[in-house]
């Protein structure tokens, strides 16, 4: 018995031991710092349980196999062999039972947490979501605009319908925990309820491609003020877009394009923008052509017609069947950028 008893005592502290360590070094209750969305709060509970009960069992392992060796090692002379034990049907009845029960009480917390993340409110505000190689867009049908930012209302449960119009993609906020993947021909749903104000980033968790590691989006919780300024200067800008220029650039926002196309002269995955109209571009095979109308609309209707210096062959941009009009908008607004 009173073996038992000292690696009883052993396994708790080692249980305490290990999930101080764990905690320690960030994969308990630090697992992220930053807690922003209510969806967050069970799934941060149920985690923190789950180590703990992970601590518990390397313990119960690890501890009686190591008292084991030390205490019934053969002592030097010893040459008997050690006492023969047919089983222990009280050890066998409670390796049995006690894990049952332990599974089925994490049943039912992970029940009761994906029943939390899960909840439904019917005063949902909706956001539609476009995924593509290697770009996010935001439409909000409630008030007409898109955006490449995602802005939300702090307090307000969202539901985020996604459509990817290439691979599978996956929607995941760290700050928020939950991921969602985005499947060609499927509308994915991702319910969410930011309660802490600030500016996070939406990435991509599914390797979709070269230049997956590119896909990512500012995410802003805004304080309902905040963000009924922004959905108001959304309107006007949009209401002001009447111009061939401004309905260029309501189509680079939709279609994505200013994902890979900077308009800043910054990297990215396709040729800036900025300043493109009108200068001479060096070709992968060293010739050169300047970046008139023709060249811009070939671009855009066939991506691999002509590849830039300096970017993958084949072109990783999709071609984009648009008309006359839509492509003379997007080429008068890249006029504008310089």
């Amino acid at each position: 018995m009173g073996h038992f008893v000292i690696v009883g005592i052993l396994v708790i502290l080692m249980t305490v031991l290990t999930y101080i360590g764990l905690d320690a070094v960030g994969l308990a209750t630090k697992m992220h710092k930053v807690v922003a969305s209510a969806q967050a709060i069970p799934i941060d509970q149920l985690w923190h349980w789950e180590v703990i009960v992970i601590s518990f069992l390397f313990s119960l392992i690890v501890v009686p196999m190591a008292y084991s060796l030390v205490v019934f090692r053969q002592k030097k002379g010893e040459m008997l062999d050690g006492e023969h034990m047919e089983g222990n049907s009280n050890l066998e009845i409670a390796w049995t039972v006690l894990p049952l029960i332990t599974v089925v009480v994490f049943a039912y917390l992970g029940a009761y947490s994906l029943g939390e993340v899960r909840r439904i409110d019917p005063d949902a505000m909706v956001v539609n979501v476009k995924a593509q190689q290697f770009t996010w867009t935001f439409e909000y049908p409630e008030y007409g605009f898109f955006s490449t930012e995602l802005h939300l209302p702090v307090d307000r449960q969202v539901v985020l319908k996604m459509e990817s119009v290439d691979v599978i993609h996956s929607f995941w906020v760290p700050e928020f925990r939950l991921k969602q993947d985005v499947v060609p021909g499927r509308v994915t749903e991702y319910r969410v309820t930011p309660i802490l104000e600030g500016r996070y980033k939406v990435r991509c968790a599914e390797l979709c491609g070269t230049s997956h590691a590119y896909m990512e989006s500012a995410v802003i919780v805004d304080s309902p003020e905040a963000y009924n300024a922004w959905v108001a200067e959304q309107i006007k800008i949009a209401a002001e877009s009447q111009t061939p220029e401004g309905q260029g650039k309501l189509l680079a926002t939709k279609n994505g394009c200013i994902g890979c196309h900077s308009i800043d002269g910054s990297p990215l995955t396709g040729p800036t923008w900025f300043g493109l109209f009108g200068s001479t571009v060096t070709l992968s095979d060293g010739s050169t052509v300047t970046a008139d109308e023709a060249f811009i609309a070939e671009s855009i209707l066939d991506p691999n017609a002509t590849i830039v210096e300096g970017f993958p062959s084949p072109s990783v941009m999709p071609p984009y069947a648009l008309t006359d009009e839509e492509i003379a908008n997007l080429i008068a607004y890249i006029k504008t950028l310089k």
